[in-house]
């Protein structure tokens, strides 16, 4: 990649920043959150095939592991944070929020940047949206002591519009003309950099006067749920399958939730407190996706060892 790209955490930080100094700009352009994914999804379309899918789909035990560390790990880790730093009732509550969600999007990006397994990272997305209907509700119940209903058919719609379509499009674009198009590839990941970039800044934009007001102790609960998500998922994917793209994209899937869905059920179930860890993730799960993905876009993933299929 050029060095411009390799250096997207740097410009993902001053896009924050200034977010945060000038947030109305950013926080009134959020109407282009949706058609930047779309937009960056047309193009990760581009560069896979209908063979990427058939041969994620033929390794049932990593889509398993990935949803295992999803739905029983973070949720876990967000209550024994919480429990740890002594957070109170509504910040526990918001953090378990966050934990009991399903990935989020921009976590393909993310995972294409990285170099990661981009197949098995829509999988996993897509999949664990779709569990979300039982495991958000039943895992917060049972950490939390509250039902909270999850709008799954607007989710399932959105993942429908922001990834599966533009993807599937890509991918038929990529079958019909991809000869023709091989000098446009280059310009797929600096796109996917301004993208993340620009998304980061509205975010951060939207959230100016929560980020102003958190405290050090909710920043310290995210910032190592979010390292608990991506380590583990590291870990034990390359345990498991000793196979480095498999453990990069799952590093990825685990760490960076739908923190968006979290941050609607805490205001609309608990109480705007509770939407804290939501919003504080929402730019921070970006920030370190963005730093991991610039560190391992500049090393070759290690082979398949074949451990789990």
């Amino acid at each position: 990649m050029p060095r411009l790209t390799t250096l997207f955490p740097l410009w993902a930080l001053l896009g924050a920043m200034l977010a945060f100094w000038q947030p109305a700009p950013f926080a009134a352009a959020k109407p282009l959150i949706v058609p930047l994914l779309g937009l960056v999804m047309f193009g990760m379309g581009m560069t896979l095939t209908w063979q990427s899918f058939s041969a994620v789909l033929r390794q049932p035990g990593r889509i398993g592991l990935g949803l295992a560390l999803q739905y029983l790990l973070m949720p876990l880790a967000a209550w024994a944070v919480a429990l740890v730093l002594d957070l109170p009732p509504a910040l526990l509550a918001g953090l378990v929020l966050v934990g009991a969600s399903p990935g989020g999007t921009a976590s393909n990006v993310v995972c294409y940047l990285a170099r990661g397994d981009l197949a098995l990272s829509i999988t996993l997305t897509t999949v664990s949206t779709l569990l979300a209907i039982l495991a958000t509700p039943l895992l917060t119940w049972l950490y939390v002591g509250e039902q909270v209903p999850v709008p799954v058919a607007p989710m399932l719609l959105s993942i429908f519009k922001i990834v599966l379509l533009p993807v599937a499009l890509g991918m038929l674009v990529n079958r019909l003309l991809g000869p023709r198009l091989g000098r446009l590839q280059p310009l797929f990941p600096m796109l996917s950099v301004l993208s993340i970039v620009v998304i980061i800044a509205i975010v951060v934009g939207l959230n100016r006067e929560n980020l102003a007001t958190m405290g050090v102790l909710v920043g310290l609960a995210v910032v190592l749920h979010n390292g608990i998500g991506l380590a583990a998922g590291y870990g034990c994917g390359l345990l498991a399958t000793g196979d480095e793209r498999t453990a990069r994209t799952l590093a990825i899937e685990v760490g960076m939730q739908n923190s968006g869905l979290a941050v609607a059920l805490a205001v609309k179930y608990f109480s705007a407190a509770a939407a804290l860890p939501g919003a504080l993730f929402s730019v921070w799960h970006n920030l370190s996706g963005s730093l991991l993905a610039a560190w391992w876009s500049r090393r070759t993933p290690a082979g398949n060892l074949g451990r789990l299929g």
